[in-house]
């Protein structure tokens, strides 16, 4: 379906269609904000594709539709023995863990997916197995909807009525199955009735926080300017900004943060002015089987994001380029994380694991 981008609050970023021979269903983010079109994956290659391309992004909605891939991407094994199904069960876990390298939740989702098949091996029917798997992707797409509003209900209480709050790339709607985890703590204090003005990143190169934050607070009729990413130290400096809150995609035990490239330089710029910098992530982006920040992959994306972005070319022919897509942001600059078990001050390396631990069900991270 396409249509323009005037959508209601209410938009599903992605959802599952029919029953167990049913397919996928995602929004393509990379036609924001102008034009509003849904991808139907009915085969792993296009959910793999959808993933690498950022058609789907986000760590949250990035895990959703991996587990919802695995579904798709079995459904040919469907008239196999039990030693096929398998055997296509592993070989499209190990495809689709190849698609993004950074978002912690995309392994998550594959883990726990992984983990269920095999809890069932020889004791369903392959038929039963797809079924059962399905049920599986539907349960981490309801609670990635329930961990957003609890994020979004901790996260209200650190704001009051008449800040500005900054905040850079996407991690709103689009990013989660349904509401969010930074622009969560938007959305919640404004349903609380507090007035916040949100200034937006641009998020260079790709533009997510101009293409889908300013887009998705539209949308809601919540106040949002949008400046360039070099705008936000001046913007700081004229008292605009009161607190800002950013997502990530992979978060390491001592509290190091890998988000969207740009996040860290908004955390200096954040803590020279003296403003709290935050972190909004569910517990299934804490990957406590890494130390520290200099432990997390960074993915390198194509340089012709660069030199001919959206199109145009703005560089000349053969210019060197270097493209990470992530930076990490250091533990001692961020004032607390925004969790569904409430908000995390330091020292991180012992509260974030007492505090999240035991909810996270990533084998990787126990």
């Amino acid at each position: 379906m396409t249509t323009n981008a005037s959508k209601s609050a209410t938009l599903r970023t992605l959802h599952w269609e029919g029953g167990v021979d049913g397919h996928l269903v995602l929004i393509d983010q990379t036609l924001l904000p102008t034009e509003f079109k849904e991808i139907d994956c009915r085969n792993v290659e296009t959910a793999w594709e959808a993933i690498k391309t950022l058609r789907v992004r986000g760590a949250p909605a990035i895990g959703v539709a991996a587990a919802y891939s695995v579904c798709v991407g079995i459904q040919t094994a469907s008239s196999a023995d039990e030693k096929g199904l398998y055997r296509r069960i592993e070989e499209v876990l190990k495809y689709l863990a190849t698609s993004r390298p950074t978002a912690v939740n995309l392994f998550w989702a594959l883990d726990r997916m992984r983990k269920v098949a095999e809890s069932i091996r020889g004791k369903m029917s392959p038929g039963d197995v797809a079924v059962r798997l399905l049920k599986e992707a539907h349960a981490i797409e309801d609670e990635d909807r329930q961990t957003c509003r609890d994020i979004g209900r901790y996260g209200a209480a650190l704001l009051t009525d008449g800040q500005g709050v900054l905040t850079h790339c996407n991690a709103g709607g689009l990013a989660t199955a349904d509401y969010g985890t930074a622009l969560a703590v938007i959305f919640a204090a404004t349903e609380a009735g507090r007035k916040v003005h949100v200034y937006a990143d641009e998020t260079r190169p790709l533009l997510q926080g101009a293409r889908l934050t300013a887009w998705e607070l539209a949308q809601r009729k919540i106040p949002v300017t949008l400046i360039c990413d070099s705008m936000a130290a001046q913007v700081m400096r004229e008292g605009r900004v009161q607190a800002v809150i950013v997502g990530a995609d992979r978060i390491a035990a001592n509290g190091d943060t890998a988000n969207k490239i740009g996040t860290y330089s908004v955390a200096i710029v954040a803590a020279h002015h003296k403003i709290p910098f935050y972190v909004a992530a569910p517990a299934s982006t804490f990957d406590f089987a890494i130390g520290s920040g200099a432990e997390i992959p960074i993915e390198h994306r194509d340089s012709r994001e660069i030199t001919h972005g959206f199109g145009r070319q703005t560089a000349p022919e053969g210019i060197d380029v270097y493209n990470p897509a992530f930076d990490v942001t250091p533990a001692n600059l961020i004032a607390g994380f925004i969790t569904e078990k409430g908000v995390i001050r330091s020292p991180y390396l012992e509260n974030l694991r007492k505090t999240l631990k035991p909810a996270v069900a990533n084998p990787a991270a126990a």
